[in-house]
């Protein structure tokens, strides 16, 4: 290092006072720089960032004008006449032009690996006339002390406290709140978590380009989103209204390896949070877990090591030949506060381009070795240090060299043209970018180019269409503007307008949500989701004067607007609207409607209540003569008792277990029953005209809701008086006043029942009784069709009956009502439980 190095004044040799302003972030730093270097007649700024230096070069421009004002970055130059003040990128200030002040921004970059030897370079030779200002963190104060002894300090505190706030789940983070890792992969994976729980996110990455990434942050800034998610791209110089980081990783790569985050870093991100004098919030997510104590300590109170050493490279270049640049360019650091730095991109090129003979044959004399340089500093904004690359810079060389000192038009033209393109998924428009804004930076260089404004405002145009499409897929992608839209409004309390297109679309705030069918909404979201339930709210709150009209036309529908299904929903106009559910008796099951939250409790009421007058119609209606049973008067007690019994096996009762009650009915009882419809039939009383197709399916409904039996239940085809017991078990076959019998009746490993309509049934037995009594024989297939059975089913039907066949040497076949065996036991008996009281009492009394 050179003497003017060591000293103060730099490689210009100007005293004018050097001032270091230090501090955390949100200290209004650059603020107070802008501010300085307005109040001089002539000023240059460096900023870290090109999106940084824009947004700043607009600020200035608003105040002193666009011809005042000139901007310097390595991919965008405005260079007015005679412009008073510059705004650069770090790597891109003019040196040479003499400023009253200078300042630079983020000094503490001075330690960093890749950026850190320009940054150290412009702290230790670039100075302005009058007043030279660096800013950064705190942790410089001491290299700079001892690099710029005659520095003045002035600390600046935090305009507001940052605190920690636990670690959350990231569906569970507050709105305003910037999520943060180190990979594209994290970043994409974590918006598409939000987007569906939340509504969406912006995202912020340092691959973007700056008209991508502002366009982003313009739309959290704006309010259309709540959440951002980003790398470490967001903790310089990005101005935003963050209430809250959480950190969602903790290891980066840095280069070389992971490592986990330095206290220093974690400040530097988490000083996102608060804005001027709002307090601000740090934190993590559930899968980083609690941060230690003393990271937690020294971020809230900004207290952090200082740094050590600075990353150097020697900045007095010698271009004689290209070994000699190389030979500079890996000179060893002259103190120890100053380490060389890695091998930079540009120092890489140049090795890999002096390798190519025809390059180094080129490279002969100052002027050649320079513009080498020149070329090998083109960054790779893919930054992925491939051959293409090199071989690039390789071209751009020889070309430059042997063309007359110009690219060929139309080799650039061909090479810009491949990228013209926005078609493409969101990886390949951001590596299409990089590649533009290589070409970018090349067309800034005006004597590389024959026409150097076409070039710039060719590749400007390509960046800014490539950068729209990327802010459109980003958006389509990360963003629902429709959940994001209403939970805004949600949120501010703001009444929403709302309304039901023709076929049932919902429409509020101009988005569809979903559909109302009836009195229930259906969200265009997945059940149960985050999305579902806001869209829910948002519905229900726009549509409650809908409903409530809804809800008076739905009262003062005519019962023939109403419909039951089988499988038990109530509709109205085919839009099912409740169910049923069951009830205090199989005749008089509940309704339940159905709103998803949409109505309120008295609301349900009204619904319930009318479908419940509507049903007790229908049910009446359809099951007649079942009410005329249990309303009938002048009936004795035991026929009031078959009457009650008959009622509540929906119109069909085995005869054996009332048999005593039977058999003790009065003529007038038996006469008045059967005027009722009542047939005492031979296994079975039933009611005769319950037999029509409504009636049976709707009395297989009403029990199969009163038991809980899944619907729809299996019905008998219209006119079919036998059918195969399957699909629910026997009780259900019997309801219907179709009985099962057959061959393995009551055997439950046995095969398929016959269920038989109990009037055939009651046919069937009647004409085998008065068969067994004359001792006739039957013809099987004229029986069988009668009861609509084939002769082999029939055989099965009246083996179950009790029936055996014989046939006679004639050929004659007789059937026989078998007699129970009085030792065999019933096969239908339950076991006997020995702990019984009532088996207990048996063999207390011997029996």
């Amino acid at each position: 290092m050179t003497s003017s190095h060591a000293s103060s004044g730099g490689a210009l040799g100007l005293g004018g006072r050097v001032v270091a302003v230090l501090g955390p972030t949100n200290t209004g730093k650059t603020y107070l720089a802008i501010e300085r270097m307005l109040g001089h007649k002539s000023g240059m700024i460096g900023f870290p960032l090109r999106l940084l230096a824009r947004e700043n070069y607009d600020r200035i421009v608003a105040i002193k004008g666009k011809q005042a004002v000139a901007l310097v970055t390595g991919e965008e130059k405005i260079l007015p006449p005679n412009p008073s003040w510059w705004v650069c990128t770090v790597e891109s200030m003019p040196l040479d032009r003499v400023v009253d002040f200078l300042a630079v921004d983020e000094i503490q970059l001075c330690a960093d690996p890749e950026r850190g030897h320009i940054f150290t370079d412009r702290l230790l030779n670039a100075r302005g006339l009058v007043e030279t200002m660096f800013l950064g963190s705190d942790s410089m104060q001491p290299l700079i002390r001892k690099l710029v002894p005659r520095a003045e300090f002035i600390n600046r505190p935090r305009f507001s406290q940052l605190t920690y706030a636990g670690h959350k789940k990231l569906t569970r983070l507050p709105p305003r709140s910037a999520v943060v890792a180190f990979s594209a992969t994290d970043v994409y994976a974590m918006a598409e978590l939000i987007r569906r729980q939340r509504g969406g996110t912006a995202v912020v990455l340092g691959a973007l380009s700056p008209r991508t990434r502002n366009a982003q942050v313009a739309l959290y800034q704006a309010g259309e989103v709540d959440y951002l998610v980003a790398t470490d791209a967001i903790g310089m110089g990005l101005n935003m209204d963050v209430d809250h980081v959480a950190f969602a990783r903790m290891v980066k790569f840095d280069g070389f390896a992971p490592r986990r985050l330095r206290a220093a870093e974690v400040a530097q991100i988490a000083g996102r949070a608060g804005r001027h004098m709002r307090d601000g919030t740090f934190g993590t997510t559930d899968e980083v877990g609690e941060l230690d104590a003393d990271t937690i300590n020294r971020v809230e109170n900004h207290e952090f090591e200082t740094l050590k050493t600075l990353t150097w490279r020697n900045s007095a270049l010698r271009f004689d030949t290209p070994g000699f640049l190389l030979k500079a360019l890996e000179e060893r650091a002259p103190i120890a506060e100053l380490s060389r730095s890695r091998d930079a991109d540009d120092h890489l090129a140049l090795q890999a381009l002096v390798r190519d003979q025809e390059v180094l044959d080129l490279a002969k004399g100052r002027d050649a070795v320079r513009l080498l340089w020149e070329v090998c500093q083109i960054p790779d904004f893919r930054k992925v240090l491939s051959d293409a690359h090199t071989r690039l810079l390789g071209q751009i060389y020889k070309s430059l060299r042997t063309g007359f000192g110009r690219l060929d038009s139309d080799w650039v033209g061909k090479q810009i043209a491949r990228l013209d393109r926005t078609e493409g998924d969101i990886d390949a428009l951001v590596a299409r970018i990089a590649h533009i804004r290589t070409w970018t930076y090349i067309s800034n260089r005006p004597t590389w180019l024959t026409d150097p404004l076409h070039w710039q405002e060719r590749t400007r145009a390509i960046e800014d269409q490539l950068s729209d499409a990327l802010h459109e897929r980003l958006t389509q992608r990360f963003i629902d503007r429709r959940s994001a839209s209403l939970s805004r409004t949600l949120k501010d309390g703001r009444a929403l307008i709302g309304g039901v297109r023709a076929d049932g679309e919902v429409v509020v705030e101009g988005h569809v949500v979903g559909r109302l069918e009836g009195f229930r909404f259906v969200a265009d979201a997945p059940d149960r989701s985050e999305e579902a339930r806001a869209l829910e709210t948002a519905a229900r709150r726009a549509l409650r004067d809908e409903l409530a009209k809804r809800l008076r036309l739905f009262e003062q529908e005519p019962d023939d607007a109403f419909a039951l299904g089988p499988d038990g929903l109530l509709s109205v106009h085919g839009v099912s609207v409740a169910k049923l559910a069951a009830g205090p008796s199989v005749l008089t099951p509940l309704v339940v409607p159905f709103d998803e939250g949409m109505l309120d409790q008295a609301q349900r009421e009204r619904v319930r209540a009318r479908f419940d007058q509507w049903l007790k119609w229908h049910v009446a209606a359809r099951l007649k003569p079942l009410f005329a049973l249990a309303d009938a008067d002048g009936l004795s007690g035991a026929a009031r008792g078959l009457a009650f019994q008959l009622v509540e096996g929906l119109g069909v009762l085995p005869r054996p277990p009332v048999a005593a009650l039977v058999e003790g009915l009065e003529r007038e009882d038996r006469k008045a029953l059967t005027r009722l419809g009542v047939r005492l039939g031979v296994s079975h009383l039933y009611l005769t005209a319950l037999a029509k197709p409504a009636a049976v399916a709707l009395r297989g409904l009403l029990w199969a809701v009163a038991t809980g039996h899944a619907l729809p239940v299996p019905l008998p085809p219209p006119g079919r008086v036998s059918v195969a017991a399957t699909g629910a078990p026997p009780a259900f076959w019997e309801a219907i006043g179709y009985p099962v019998a057959s061959a393995k009746a009551g055997d439950q490993k046995g095969g398929e029942g016959r269920a038989l309509r109990v009037d055939m049934l009651d046919r069937l037995e009647t004409e085998m009784l008065t068969l067994a009594k004359s001792g006739a024989s039957a013809s099987e297939t004229a029986l069988g069709q009668r009861v609509g059975l084939s002769a082999e089913e029939l055989a099965g039907v009246l083996t179950g009956l009790g029936y055996a066949r014989s046939v006679a040497e004639d050929g004659a076949v007789t059937w026989k009502r078998r007699r129970p065996s009085a030792t065999k036991p019933r096969r239908d008996r339950a076991p006997v439980n020995a702990d019984h009281p009532f088996a207990k009492l048996r063999q207390l009394s011997g029996g």
